[in-house]
């Protein structure tokens, strides 16, 4: 019997052809497409464009700088502070440091005089007055420059005169009397505050001022002078009495009669009593000066 030889198994044809033959299956219409495929349908490998390296984002560190530096200058303030307290403390502890103490002794108008023009009227007076300054301290040395002392009505702050006193250096647990006359010669003044505030018979009230720098020496340290001001208030001054009139002479003038004077030593307390206020029970004040730029505080 002889053997039946089977054909191959067909291979698979290609695309193009078994489209073909699907289009003539189906009732002979053309092929939608053809083979080799058109040059719009053929695979193109893309173009190699180098790109450009992405940007570093410099916000973010720069706000990380800005942190730390913040972070670094708190603590270095931190630790200054803390080491200028611990200094502070030592050295409050070793000295005890305390102010100077000023307080004006005595206070005397030696001279007073005001014109009595309505629209400029001038000053021209003259006060006597004792300053005792005391330095509490006992290894504190307080030096002092040049004070400029200065007096004003209290009322209306109308002016009466100024004076310098020398510098000095004030020792531990020293007490010095500064001695000193502010005058004020043909000054012109607001008439309506010295009108008000002046009185040529009767107490009126001053305020003293003493401007000057001072600096401290501590052993062999001695510190930047810095600008201190004393003031002093309610103090009260009362104006001298006024000259006895003398009697006129020549041809045809006529004698003026006065009132016999008191006796020496009734006269010279009764003087001493009305022109001389003791202000030791109103101690002045001292205040720290410090000028930035071009204000003074």
């Amino acid at each position: 019997m002889a053997d039946r030889v089977y054909p191959a198994a067909k291979p698979n044809p290609p695309p193009a052809a078994a489209a073909a033959a699907a289009g003539n299956g189906n009732g002979g219409a053309p092929a939608s497409s053809s083979f080799p495929a058109p040059k719009p349908q053929m695979y193109q490998r893309p173009i190699y464009r180098p790109q450009a390296p992405a940007k570093r984002r410099r916000g973010r560190s720069c706000r990380c700088s800005l942190c730390c530096c913040f972070c670094w200058s708190l603590l270095a303030l931190v630790l200054l502070a803390l080491v200028a307290a611990v200094a502070g403390g030592a050295f409050y502890l070793l000295y005890r440091p305390q102010r100077p103490t000023f307080t004006v002794s005595s206070v005397r108008l030696a001279a007073l005089n005001l014109t009595s023009s309505p629209t400029a009227p001038l000053l021209t007076d003259a006060i006597t007055l004792t300053v005792t300054a005391r330095n509490p301290n006992k290894k504190m040395v307080y030096l002092y420059g040049d004070l400029t002392l200065t007096a004003a009505t209290a009322a209306n702050a109308v002016p009466l005169g100024s004076a310098t006193v020398p510098g000095f250096t004030h020792a531990a647990g020293n007490t010095t009397v500064l001695a000193a006359t502010i005058a004020s010669a043909a000054a012109p003044v607001d008439p309506s505050g010295a009108s008000a505030d002046i009185k040529k018979s009767g107490a009126f009230s001053v305020v003293l001022d003493a401007d000057t720098s001072a600096g401290v020496r501590v052993g062999s340290l001695t510190t930047k002078k810095i600008g201190i001001q004393v003031h002093c208030e309610g103090i009260k001054v009362t104006p001298p009495p006024p000259a006895p009139k003398r009697a006129a002479r020549g041809k045809n003038a006529t004698a003026l009669l006065t009132p016999a004077p008191a006796p020496a030593a009734a006269d010279a307390t009764t003087t001493t009593t009305a022109t001389t206020v003791s202000t030791a029970a109103h101690s002045c004040k001292v205040r720290v000066r410090v000028k930035i730029w071009k204000w003074t505080f």
